[in-house]
C-alpha cells in the first residue's frame, strides 16, 4: 500500500469514527479490481447521520491531500457512496447494508499462489 493510500484510508476512517459510524470495515480489493484499492463500509443510524458522515469523509479526505471524484446517494438517506479514487467509501443504514451484503462481494480472499510439488530425487 502506498503512503498516499494509507494516509487517505486513515483520514476516511477517522472521519467515520468522529461521527460515530458503526461496524467500519476496510477491504483490500486490489486483487479483485483495477479500479480502486480499498473499499470502506460503515453503518449509520439515520439519513442525517449518513449525510454528516459523508460530508466529514469528504472534508477529511481533502484535508489529507485527497480528491473527491464523486458522491452518490446522499440525498436518498439510506446510503451514500464517496469515490476518493483509490478508495471507495460506502455508508449505509443497517437494513440496506444487509440487503446489498457488500462484505461478501469485497471480502474475497486473495488467491494463493499455487505450490509446485517437489518431485522426489531419483534413487541412485
Amino acid at each position: 500500500m502506498t503512503a498516499a493510500i494509507r494516509k487517505l484510508q486513515k483520514a476516511a476512517t477517522a472521519a467515520l469514527e468522529d461521527i460515530k459510524a458503526r461496524e467500519i470495515e476496510i477491504f483490500d480489493v486490489a486483487h479483485l479490481t483495477s479500479m480502486f484499492d480499498r473499499v470502506i463500509i460503515a453503518s449509520a443510524d439515520s439519513a442525517r447521520q449518513i449525510k454528516a458522515l459523508s460530508s466529514n469523509v469528504q472534508e477529511k479526505a481533502k484535508a489529507a491531500g485527497g480528491r473527491v471524484y464523486g458522491v452518490e446517494g446522499e440525498d436518498g438517506g439510506d446510503w451514500a457512496l464517496i469515490d476518493l479514487g483509490d478508495i471507495v467509501v460506502h455508508i449505509m443504514q443497517p437494513a440496506v447494508r444487509t440487503h446489498y451484503n457488500l462484505e461478501e462481494l469485497w471480502g474475497q480472499p486473495k488467491p494463493r499462489k499455487r505450490r509446485t510439488r517437489r518431485r522426489p530425487s531419483p534413487a541412485r
